[in-house]
């Protein structure tokens, strides 16, 4: 939270006016803060397309990262990742850079924007972690045939999500948090969020509280999506479902975000550059006007937020100058006009309420390198994962030779997850891609005995191996999964 004097004296933004539509629609989101007052000042920066092209890969230059980190809050249109230049989402970069790790999705529905679910009532806010899961980027071909994502969910990653939610519900007045997972199936990644979740509960008592599995979480959006009232999830899922969110009430054209960290916020636009449009005075900028209000309300301009966003709901509502994608006549004007609409507006009161907002405050996080020490740790064995052609009674008898008179010995091989050796029955399709599980006879302490290299140098003088995993026990309580089928 940005705090600003009594007077509102006015907030320096750094403006990312983006690609394709992106400046047409940042100019119509300035002319009417212009109109409105609003006590905010622009210094406006680069990125995306344009900096790919010049050779920048990451999209950001390093004048806009300074920026940014000066004044600690950004607007930002949308962002291209031109096919040819660069390969880093320029969204991405600033995401990472500025460790922005909640992205907030309001989803409400609109009037004058016609729907099949027109009339219900939603009016919910999804709550994405936006750093950590498989978005962290760390991928590896572990054979010719054979691609791996690491999902990486932290206890800090998951408490500071979660934390930042029911802050927002609190902010907001809302009365119930659902925290949305897959940990039913990914019991130490997914089933990390529901823990922590039911840990820091507690916590809030004047919020309801209640635990779904994303994939009911996304059918429940369809069937009766006035339920909800703040969804938080991990990254992948709350990416997928928030989009699915905003489709309810008109689509990505009128959705705003905000991405939320401990020294900066960006708000933006979800929606693309839409190129095909773009320098045509088509755009409709409700998209990212909607962004700016969350961002007024960021810096405490409550009342200038208000006062927009009633202007932007009479114009909406009214239905006499909206854009064509907006337009129900299926026919509509163009951004000036639908802007001037906007401005003609300001200072009327429309007949749907602005929720009433409080300063959102965010949990400060210690500026050091998160760690938990359990009382105890016990190394059990090592998974080594091997590239082979043989089958899997081949493999598990050249690896049980290999690993006779040592320190451990192959307990099971699995191949993407089933257990293929010890044979159990069942019929798996086998890739190169093994997964050999070796626990020692005893459990050891520490990194265990020197055994264990030498047991991947043995292996290695005869098989293909590309990494190795500690099957380790912290606090007498086993930190890895099973593969499917063993027993």
């Amino acid at each position: 939270m940005i705090a600003t004097s009594p007077a509102l004296a006015k907030t320096l933004v750094t403006a990312l006016p983006g690609d394709g539509i992106g400046p047409e629609v940042f100019e119509a989101t300035r002319r009417i803060f212009e109109a409105a007052e609003a006590p905010v000042e622009w210094e406006v920066a680069e990125a995306g397309a344009a900096v790919f092209r010049k050779g920048i890969a990451s999209g950001a230059p390093r004048e806009t990262l300074d920026s940014i980190a000066r004044n600690r809050i950004a607007l930002k249109g949308p962002l291209e990742t031109p096919v040819g230049y660069g390969n880093k989402s320029a969204n991405v970069t600033l995401r990472k850079h500025f460790e922005l790790y909640a992205n907030i999705r309001p989803v409400r529905e609109l009037p004058g924007v016609k729907t099949p679910f027109t009339g219900r009532g939603i009016d919910m806010v999804i709550v994405r972690e936006n750093v950590e899961d498989v978005y962290a980027g760390i991928e590896h071909m572990q054979t010719p045939d054979v691609a791996q994502c690491l999902k990486l969910m932290t206890r800090p990653g998951c408490e500071r999500i979660i934390r930042a939610a029911f802050g927002l519900a609190q902010a907001e007045d809302r009365r119930k948090l659902t925290c949305a997972t897959k940990a039913n199936i990914m019991k130490l990644t997914e089933g990390m969020m529901k823990r922590v979740f039911e840990e820091v509960g507690p916590d809030y008592p004047d919020i309801a509280q209640d635990h779904i599995i994303i994939d009911n979480c996304a059918h429940q959006l369809v069937i009766a999506p006035e339920q909800f009232d703040v969804i938080v999830t991990s990254n992948m899922n709350g990416d997928i479902i928030s989009d699915l969110a905003a489709g309810l009430v008109g689509g990505l054209g009128i959705a705003p975000s905000s991405n939320l960290g401990d020294h900066a916020a960006i708000f933006e636009a979800v929606h693309g550059s839409a190129p095909a449009i773009a320098g045509k005075g088509l755009a409709n900028p409700t998209a990212l006007l909607s962004a700016a209000i969350m961002m007024l309300r960021h810096i405490g301009a409550f009342e200038t937020a208000e006062t927009i966003e009633q202007a932007l709901f009479i114009t909406l509502a009214e239905g006499e100058n909206l854009t064509g994608d907006l337009s129900p006549r299926g026919h509509g004007v163009g951004t000036d006009k639908f802007v001037g609409q906007v401005i003609e507006n300001l200072g009327r009161t429309s007949n749907l309420p602005s929720r009433a907002y409080r300063p959102l405050e965010l949990k400060a996080w210690p500026d050091r390198t998160a760690h938990t020490e359990p009382a105890s740790r016990e190394l059990l064995g090592v998974d080594i994962f091997l590239e082979s052609s043989l089958s899997a009674a081949e493999l598990g008898a050249s690896l049980t030779a290999i690993a006779e008179g040592s320190a451990l010995r192959l307990d099971s091989i699995s191949n993407r997850g089933v257990q293929v050796w010890p044979a159990t029955g069942g019929r798996t399709f086998l890739v190169d891609h093994f997964d050999c599980r070796f626990m020692l006879n005893e459990p050891a302490a520490g990194n265990g005995p020197q055994g264990i290299s030498d047991l991947v140098k043995a292996i290695g003088q005869k098989h293909s191996w590309m990494h190795v995993e500690k099957l380790q026990r912290f606090d007498g309580k086993d930190a890895f999964e099973r593969p499917q089928g063993e027993s």
